[in-house]
């Protein structure tokens, strides 16, 4: 199995041969433009999360999938090709880039990797950093959909499924605050395993054997039926990420909590 992450020094290496996407995204941080005109991987090519990456908010939450022909589009107009390796990087842990790296992967491209240790492991190692505002377009790609490559749940199927890992802090997991959505809580059944334990001090995801051993605590193995969510459907791929590292396929609930309390009807468990 090719690992989907890939290190900065291969990464300076082929920066000639891939596409570079900048996905910098942080709730209530920085806007990602500003971000990546004072600096950014030496021909990347800013997407924005909000409007590339997701639907606009509503019914099937905070931040949908996006319409298949709009993501299309912004990943054409970033010069992504149907022959060509993409890579995906952000300053927020690999949480904005996961989402990247799976919509890609969903829609069908089969060479997408993200930036291990982010934006910060790209700085330290004290690599060439560009700048631009505006950048100059790419020359256009030829992508195309073919959906369904990744798995996905729904709010119907995701009750059914084996094993439901939350992927957000625990306090929010538990019920005791909710920032974010009107109904604190977590989905019935499900399991609890936060971002932050799928990387090491240094931000950079822990070796395979690691993130194994963590997924296998909460029944999430090889073979295994499993779905993660969040808030919003963002991070949850981070952990989706993790478990491709680990040797172990997830399904991604892309609404997560945010659609599943937006019909009272549906149960909520805490603590």
């Amino acid at each position: 199995m090719t690992s989907p992450l890939i290190g900065v020094d291969e990464l300076a290496a082929r920066l000639g041969e891939v596409t570079v996407l900048d996905v910098r995204y942080r709730m209530g941080g920085p806007p990602g433009p500003d971000e990546y005109a004072a600096g950014h991987v030496p021909g990347a090519v800013f997407v924005d999360l909000d409007t590339a990456l997701a639907a606009p908010p509503g019914p099937r939450g905070r931040h949908p999938l996006p319409d298949e022909e709009a993501f299309v589009r912004a990943m054409r107009a970033a010069g992504v090709r149907d022959d060509g390796p993409v890579v995906v990087y952000d300053d927020w842990s690999g949480h904005a880039a996961a989402r990247c790296w799976w919509l890609l992967r969903f829609h069908g491209h089969r060479d997408v990797r993200v930036l291990d240790g982010s934006w910060a492991a790209w700085q330290a190692a004290g690599l060439p950093v560009e700048q631009s505002a505006p950048a100059p377009a790419p020359a256009p790609g030829d992508f195309t959909a073919r959906p369904g490559v990744m798995p996905a749940v729904d709010a119907t199927t995701v009750a059914a499924t084996q094993v439901v890992i939350d992927a957000r802090a625990p306090e929010r997991f538990r019920g005791e605050v909710e920032p974010i959505d009107p109904v604190a809580g977590h989905i019935p059944g499900a399991v609890n395993v936060p971002t932050a334990r799928n990387l090491g001090p240094d931000g950079r995801f822990l070796p395979a054997a690691g993130l194994a051993d963590a997924y296998a605590a909460v029944g999430a193995v090889p073979g295994a039926d499993v779905a993660v969510y969040c808030g919003s459907g963002v991070t949850a791929a981070h952990d989706v990420l993790a478990l491709k590292v680990a040797g172990v396929a997830a399904a991604l609930y892309p609404g997560s909590w945010s659609e599943w309390v937006a019909d009272p009807a549906r149960p909520v468990e805490t603590g």
